[in-house]
């Protein structure tokens, strides 16, 4: 039995969604927690084709087990509660501690193996949206109870408008000048095919991505000051990139448009990493798995284009 956590979220729903459209595990196989009400009529069509649906909740580790029990292997999708690392979280304070939480309720109840979904940044690396990942990674490597995978999934080709300028606005946007504080190669990818990279990962024997960090990112890249060119073809005007420092990035984003100055300092180290190159990715396992499947990675631009249109 394998247990999905996040199973309602982005990058969860598209596994699950994958996993059942190319029906690489059995829905018999598949447990599919949330922090919502279980037996809503939004999840009766999993209860319909034999998907188990169970409540769990990271602030409740009795939850926790409860949803994991009689599985062998968990897919942890990290909690998406970032203002937990706000701050400088010292260890354990931040969003690790919901990890640590799961992981250890999976081993207390005897699962074998645990998929961990961690971001294609480096390690070490200089981007605070990392630091819980590279803890919970480091968490993983010590125990000798349960395998483990970390599966870094690359930058979703559908959160450009968070690296363009802090949520970039879309069909309401206005501005003809986006701040960032750096550029430099991302391997941009699609939900949908990060998602059947993961499904087919899960499907395979536990022993042959055991002990594993995989990333899961297509090979090309494009740059800021590129989705820049992207935008402006798409809306028809110039918008152009602009590059400062990371405290006049801190500032213009509080002062100019109220933006809460944690988020945004936690945020604005990532820039850091992407001058560095760390997520330029060169890593064929996402692309191979694509071939044998006769499908290619979805272009940034389709997705970009899409989105704005």
């Amino acid at each position: 039995m394998l247990a999905l956590t996040s199973a309602t979220g982005k990058l969860g729903s598209a596994v699950l969604d994958a996993i059942l459209k190319n029906s690489l595990i059995s829905p018999e196989e598949l447990v599919v927690c949330t922090s919502s009400d279980p037996t809503d009529s939004r999840f009766d069509a999993f209860r319909n084709n034999g998907v188990t649906v169970r409540y769990n909740n990271f602030d409740e580790p009795e939850s926790l087990e409860k949803a994991f029990s009689g599985c062998d292997r968990l897919f942890l999708v990290s909690t998406p509660r970032i203002s937990m690392d706000y701050n400088d979280a010292p260890l354990w304070k931040g969003r690790e501690a919901h990890h640590r939480a799961a992981i250890d309720a999976a081993r207390k109840v005897g699962v074998k193996h645990i998929y961990y979904t961690s971001l294609a940044f480096a390690n070490p690396s200089k981007a605070g949206v990392m630091r819980a990942h590279i803890r919970t990674e480091a968490y993983l490597q010590t125990l000798k109870d349960v395998q483990w995978t970390v599966i870094r999934e690359g930058l979703y080709n559908e959160s450009w408008p968070l690296y363009f300028g802090y949520y970039y606005g879309l069909k309401q946007e206005t501005r003809n000048e986006v701040v960032v504080a750096g550029d430099g190669p991302i391997s941009w990818t699609s939900i949908a095919d990060m998602a059947f990279g993961t499904a087919k990962i899960l499907s395979s024997s536990p022993s042959e991505w055991a002990g594993r960090t995989v990333y899961l990112s297509q090979n090309n890249t494009w740059t800021l000051k590129q989705i820049a060119s992207i935008v402006s073809k798409a809306r028809g005007q110039e918008v152009e990139l602009k590059i400062v420092s990371r405290k006049e990035y801190e500032d213009h984003y509080v002062k100019e448009h109220g933006m809460e100055r944690p988020a945004v300092e936690w945020w604005s180290s990532t820039y850091d990493a992407v001058r560095d190159g760390e997520c330029e990715i060169h890593d064929k396992t996402l692309e191979n798995f694509l071939q044998e499947a006769g499908k290619k990675a979805t272009p940034l631009e389709q997705t970009i284009e899409k989105m704005l249109s």
